[in-house]
């Protein structure tokens, strides 16, 4: 896919008044890009366009419009573009009570490195999780964590023959498997694969 450049980017005031309009179309898409691993657990799986929502709304929340600071965000967003050859993910662990996710928290530490996929008639394939940055330490894992998964040409080959997909984690203090992930994620995924 395309890298997000300085160039492609709305400046803030032509963001300002298309802002409705894009944040409602981004959120049409996002619905065939998340996939719900159990209860708490959610993937975002990324793209050009989801990316270059958060670049425009960094942008605006920031309100950066000098020439540094854009080519901050590009280069802290770009990475989270897949490249034709993987799926990239915002993984996030949501527990809606504070006390309970700051128990689960520490319970799930490693949690983001036992996420996997799996192509029909091939191997698992496991997160590598948050190339950026460390976000866990001892005491507890983030609940935000960014996911590559990494596929190789005859999974990718696999996927536009139609073969199927299932997901999952394996940690164990949060087991779940997504036998048959739903087929317009599926085909918003595939649609990623060059």
């Amino acid at each position: 896919m395309p890298k997000i450049t300085r160039d492609s980017l709305m400046t803030l005031e032509a963001y300002a008044k298309t802002r409705n309009a894009f944040r409602a179309k981004v959120m049409a898409h996002k619905k065939n890009r998340t996939l719900h691993l159990g209860g708490n657990v959610t993937l975002i799986f990324e793209d050009e366009l989801t990316i270059r929502y958060q670049i425009q709304e960094m942008l605006r929340a920031e309100k950066i419009f000098e020439e540094a600071g854009i080519a901050d965000e590009l280069d802290a967003y770009n990475p989270l573009i897949p490249d034709g050859g993987n799926w990239k993910a915002t993984m996030m662990i949501e527990y809606p009570d504070l006390d309970e996710r700051r128990q689960m928290l520490s319970r799930l530490i490693g949690i983001e490195d036992k996420v996997w996929i799996k192509v029909e008639g091939h191997q698992r394939v496991y997160a590598i999780a948050d190339e950026d940055l460390e976000r866990e330490n001892a005491d507890k894992t983030s609940s935000v964590h960014f996911l590559r998964l990494e596929l190789d040409p005859a999974m990718v080959q696999s996927l536009k023959r139609g073969a199927r997909v299932s997901a999952g984690i394996d940690h164990p203090q949060y087991n779940v498997t997504v036998e048959d992930i739903d087929p317009a994620i599926r085909a918003s995924l595939v649609a990623d694969l060059v």
